[in-house]
């Protein structure tokens, strides 16, 4: 099986700073919609037999040249983003920030309880991420094309490498950023990560 992880393409609430999380509902803006298209277009030769994408209608723009070949879909809430709980819908400023940080420097010291206002913590999001390793493990499928959110895609992605919350910090995304997988032995071995030369090439075209 190989994987194809991305994070979902840019929303105003990306360009604004303002926090989504799993409870904002938010479209991609035109930039975002143009990172979908750079993606399709350079891997929609790929045989996908099976999209997978979080219940956020952000994923699902994201992917939408790809579904409209009717290639099979399935809505997985397991990788929805993490809930930033009282956050959501805010802008950055500088005690929300700060209580932003203080909860990662407790995850990267192992108090993965640690969360937002009314938030999900690490722990709660690892179970859920572990859930959905559990069932990719099970597909039957050669190719999937999996599109999730910033927070959920480096948990997952470091749990795929056998780590835990306390390194997610160390794994980069960006908008339709590439993480591509090879499941094979019982184990994951990664040949992307973040990849953005999709939209390099569209650039360069223009």
């Amino acid at each position: 099986m190989t994987l194809y992880i991305i994070r979902h393409g840019e929303t105003e609430f990306n360009k604004k700073s303002i926090v989504q999380g799993s409870g904002v509902d938010s479209d991609l803006n035109e930039t975002g919609l143009e990172q979908a298209r750079a993606f399709f277009e350079t891997y929609q030769d790929i045989d996908f037999e099976l999209v997978v994408t979080s219940k956020l209608r952000r994923t699902h723009q994201t992917v939408r040249h790809f579904l409209d070949r009717d290639i099979p879909w399935i809505e997985q809430e397991d990788i929805n983003e993490i809930s930033w709980g009282a956050h959501e819908g805010l802008p950055a400023t500088p005690e929300r920030t700060a209580q932003y940080n203080d909860m990662i420097d407790n995850w990267k010291k192992g108090n993965l309880h640690a969360s937002l206002p009314e938030g999900e913590t690490a722990a709660q999001l690892l179970e859920r991420v572990q859930r959905f390793v559990a069932w990719l493990k099970t597909r039957p499928e050669k190719h999937i094309l999996v599109a999730t959110h910033g927070r959920t895609l480096r948990c997952l992605v470091t749990s795929m490498k056998g780590l835990g919350p306390a390194d997610m910090e160390g794994t980069l995304h960006s908008n339709t950023g590439l993480y591509m997988a090879r499941y094979q032995d019982d184990k994951f071995v990664f040949e992307l990560e973040n990849d953005v030369n999709h939209l390099q090439q569209v650039l360069a075209s223009e």
